[in-house]
């Protein structure tokens, strides 16, 4: 099995989008979250957070305009099978939204 991060990004961060939720859409939100974690099992390793604003440490890179809202660790293997798990993901519904998926490397020379 491999293992991947999951990096979901959206147009707005997660504390704009937790903050202009009503209790209804948190619930209705989470509910989704639950449901597919659910179905994915046992391939999540971390179901993982929102994330916060971020620091940036060092020079500024490549900006592109939107948010690193949240993340997950998964394991499949492969990617294209990561793909068919992450099929109707709850994150996928916000408009605007993708997730980005990196394969884990083993790090050189351990």
């Amino acid at each position: 099995m491999t293992t991947f991060v999951l990096l979901y990004r959206a147009p707005s961060s997660a504390m704009e989008q937790m903050a202009s939720a009503t209790p209804e859409q948190a619930q209705a939100g989470i509910d989704a979250w639950m449901g597919w974690a659910g179905e994915a099992g046992e391939r999540i390793i971390d179901l993982g957070s929102p994330l916060g604003e971020p620091t940036v440490v060092g020079a500024p890179g490549n900006v592109d305009g939107d948010y690193v809202a949240g993340y997950s660790l998964m394991q499949a293997g492969s990617v294209d099978e990561l793909k068919d798990l992450l099929e109707g993901h709850p994150h996928l519904m916000l408009d605007g939204a993708s997730i980005q998926v990196h394969e884990i490397l083993p790090m050189p020379g351990t």
